[in-house]
């Protein structure tokens, strides 16, 4: 079994669009200091690293899918070029209503991540920016970290009861260095 690195993408890879808005074009992609050096980090040491997004845009007609899709190859190509490897990218295209398994806080992303990269979600990690994040990966048999907003504040979109995360950090990349400590320990 593998061990994986699940990431947001908007806060956590890539600056958010301000409030209302989404990324739907590569113009808008902008990749947040550090991100590419953390997923490096994480590959290098062992874990799956896979994208995991609720993607309202879609289903609010913004984009299609196959734009999504393609927005999604390019952020892979240019993380590439960095050596920060992405094994998979998995999202929700529904909207709130009506309820469906995949969107955040459910945890149905990754558990389709887990059945096709032979992930252990318990030796796993979910890594977000907002409470949605933290109780997808709870639900999911998770470790958490909470990458905290460019304010140092955290983000309680969608607070679901305050979610606490194992770690906290300013930053993807602070939170990774944090996990792989916490790793090392265990495995020593």
């Amino acid at each position: 079994m593998n061990k994986a690195a699940f990431l947001d993408r908007d806060g956590v890879i890539n600056q958010k669009a301000p409030e209302g808005h989404y990324v739907t074009r590569w113009e808008e992609m902008h990749f947040l200091p550090g991100a590419d050096k953390a997923i490096a980090l994480l590959a290098r040491a062992g874990f799956r690293v896979i994208v995991v997004s609720n993607q309202r845009c879609v289903a609010k007609g913004l984009l299609t899918e196959r734009e999504l899709e393609s927005l999604h190859q390019r952020m892979c190509n240019a993380l590439l070029d960095s050596g920060a490897v992405i094994d998979g990218v998995y999202y929700c295209p529904h909207d709130k209503q009506p309820p469906c398994n995949c969107r955040k806080p459910a945890p149905g992303l990754l558990y389709a991540a887990a059945r096709a990269h032979q992930i252990d979600l318990s030796a796993s990690w979910m890594i977000g920016d907002s409470d949605i994040d933290v109780k997808a990966g709870r639900n999911a048999g998770c470790r958490t970290a909470r990458v905290l907003g460019g304010n140092g504040h955290a983000n309680g979109n969608g607070d679901h009861g305050g979610a606490h995360a194992d770690i906290v950090a300013p930053s993807l990349l602070e939170a990774v260095r944090l996990i792989l400590n916490q790793d090392r320990a265990l495995t020593t």
